[in-house]
């Protein structure tokens, strides 16, 4: 049932928008139900599993959609907008922090049923590993490849969230491809699963 009313909320986003505008609390929180998740998302796999930092970039993204919401001018998707505000506040949050951000525990990659305690943790070793070759991208290579891979994004999509050309957007995944493969190179061949 909940997931039909954020289903209907996305629908209405015309109308809720509107109201939202002119200044209806009501319509902002429905604004916000059907958008916290995707927010969050994104920030939450920006800053590498910590809670904390996506929670404040996250928080930042409705602040300013709350208090800037007339400056949507409908020239671009609210959704493009969103992306936008949130990339803005997670490299605001980053540099605002200017410190290395840990990891997550990989709990979520752990669960699964049947696998022994040796392929768990393969799991949670590979896992992190490729967290930490994230983490060390640029932010704007970093944010192109989450944009892409974690939010499914289209290139014309992700270039208008992050405000670049479509090339520049194949551009920042093509390096962020290289760079992935060159760092997470051994993990080629690995296998965690036994046929």
């Amino acid at each position: 049932m909940e997931q039909r009313a954020v289903m209907e909320i996305s629908t209405v986003d015309e109308r809720v928008i509107e109201a939202c505008q002119r200044g209806d609390r009501e319509a902002f929180r429905l604004l916000f139900e059907a958008h916290k998740d995707r927010v969050y998302s994104i920030a939450i796999h920006f800053f590498n599993g910590n809670e904390t930092s996506a929670r404040d970039a996250a928080q930042q993204v409705f602040l300013k959609l709350m208090t800037r919401m007339e400056q949507f001018r409908r020239d671009a998707e609210f959704t493009t907008w969103l992306y936008r505000l949130t990339v803005n506040a997670c490299i605001d949050e980053q540099r605002k922090w200017r410190r290395f951000i840990p990891f997550g525990d990989g709990s979520r990659l752990s669960e699964g049923l049947g696998k022994s305690q040796e392929e768990r943790y393969a799991r949670i070793e590979m896992a992190d590993a490729v967290r930490a070759a994230i983490a060390e991208l640029k932010p704007k290579m970093r944010m192109a490849v989450l944009l892409k891979y974690v939010e499914g994004l289209s290139y014309d999509e992700i270039a208008a969230a992050l405000n670049c050309s479509k090339g520049t957007v194949a551009s920042r995944l093509n390096r962020g491809h290289r760079i992935l493969a060159r760092k997470l190179g051994h993990l080629r061949g690995a296998s965690v699963t036994r046929g």
